[in-house]
């Protein structure tokens, strides 16, 4: 699949900082500038009129400031987006707000290359997704049934594979599609509206609820074991008694979890297992 030049949108009230990341993007290939705006409002109007792939997006602006900018941008127009700061205490809120990058200014050349190439991937899941739904629109007009989204179709694959857990599991991350093989996943945690899923080789993180997560994996294989945590059964080897009627466990991989007292009847499970 051939990716298009990127269409980024600047926005910073100052309008140096501006004109020097403009002459960057301007000497790359792969990202034409279709515009600036020095305030949020101003970026909301350019964003209606342009619909950019990307943003450049800065904290501290007057009036409207950068989140609050990106809390008015309708969820199907979103850009993906990288904010722009002198200051580094955003950066937490900045990946709250699913941004894919948070740059400090002066920004430096190698942290732009990185940037850009999050952009890049997160673009070809987006054209990926996009082309997945035409062709289930054509698949629903072929066989007169009615159409699914990409989502109800990566849940009804999911059923579809053999046995009760599906081989891998389907999963949706912002504009990436994620496809986990469930036998990878020692542990699942909830933190708020997101899911962290801990696999040998990374963590994912994910928004979805615990009980949602338990519905689609198989009661066989993983185990509640305190309403924010989810393990594999065979992935525990050790039991270790702790405090008023609850334990830890030991897994292959050393991680230490809690068994709440709540879900004291699953430990036949691990003995047996």
């Amino acid at each position: 699949m051939t990716l298009q030049p990127l269409r980024a949108l600047v926005v910073d009230d100052e309008p140096l900082a501006r004109r020097g990341l403009r002459l960057r993007l301007e000497k790359r290939s792969d990202v034409v500038v279709v515009g600036e705006a020095g305030n949020g409002q101003a970026a909301l109007d350019l964003l209606d009129r342009e619909q950019p792939d990307l943003l450049f997006l800065d904290v501290q602006m007057p009036g409207l400031d950068g989140f609050q900018t990106l809390a008015r941008i309708p969820a199907d127009s979103m850009p993906l987006t990288i904010f722009v700061t002198a200051y580094d205490q955003y950066a937490v809120q900045a990946f709250e707000a699913r941004a894919i990058d948070y740059l400090l200014k002066p920004v430096e050349e190698e942290r732009l290359d990185e940037a850009l190439k999050r952009v890049q991937g997160q673009q070809q899941g987006r054209q990926a997704q996009q082309h997945c739904e035409q062709l289930l629109g054509l698949l629903a007009q072929w066989s007169g049934k009615p159409e699914l989204s990409l989502d109800d179709a990566l849940a009804q694959g999911d059923a579809e594979q053999s046995g009760s857990t599906p081989a891998v599991l389907s999963l949706k991350d912002g504009h990436r599609l994620l496809r986990v093989p469930v036998t990878d996943i020692a542990w699942i945690d909830a933190a708020g509206d997101y899911l962290c899923i801990h696999t040998g080789a990374q963590t994912l993180v994910v928004r979805g609820t615990m009980k949602d997560m338990e519905e689609r994996l198989d009661s066989r294989h993983f185990a509640r074991i305190h309403r924010s945590t989810l393990v594999a059964v065979d992935r525990v080897r050790e039991l270790h008694p702790h405090l008023n009627g609850e334990y830890f466990l030991l897994l292959d991989n050393g991680q230490k979890l809690k068994l709440s007292r709540t879900y004291r009847d699953r430990l036949e499970r691990f003995r047996s297992a």
